[in-house]
């Protein structure tokens, strides 16, 4: 097996894809109030910051900064993982692999994370996650998804209501 290692900065901003184990499932957007509050008790106990953030029914996508000295993030993956699994019922498939390490079957093992290099890289990312349910083809316009922190932008006057309206966005995140 490989040893996969990530690349850990004390205090780092950090992009994080998190995907449901099976894709077809809506359990993310189905049972938001469970993963806000899995979102809530693992930032009361080991705080960060959401800089953006976006939830789809099988995966998400989340900007975070971590408190200075502190490069944990998979511990709070870990955590909110866990209080979101048990406030699901069991009726998901869990293989013998899981069974044995009494894991039950709702994420993908792993998360993808990058480490923000600048500014841009940031804006790029946070360009990302607003425009992902457009991508996806949820719906016509960013606004009309509820389950994003587009609307703190706009409510913040960061980004106007009409961003990515029924344009074809295409970002680089090169």
């Amino acid at each position: 097996m490989t040893n996969y290692r990530r690349y850990l900065i004390k205090g780092g901003t950090y992009f994080f894809t998190v995907n449901l184990a099976q894709r077809n499932q809506c359990l993310l957007t189905d049972h938001i109030n469970i993963l806000r509050n899995a979102f809530k008790t693992v930032k009361d106990l080991h705080p960060f910051i959401i800089e953006a953030i976006v939830i789809l029914p099988e995966h998400l996508h989340t900007l975070w900064t971590l408190p200075e000295g502190d490069k944990d993030f998979s511990l709070r993956w870990r955590q909110i993982k866990s209080a979101f699994s048990r406030g699901i019922e069991k009726q998901e498939y869990i293989s013998d692999s899981r069974l044995r390490k009494q894991e039950r079957g709702l994420w993908q093992r792993r998360f993808w994370e990058h480490a923000i290099r600048d500014q841009d890289d940031l804006n790029r990312h946070i360009d990302y996650i607003h425009i992902n349910p457009v991508k996806h083809g949820y719906v016509q316009k960013a606004v009309d998804w509820p389950y994003s922190s587009f609307h703190r932008y706009v409510q913040l006057g960061i980004l106007p209501s009409d961003w990515a309206g029924d344009e074809n966005h295409e970002l680089n995140l090169d």
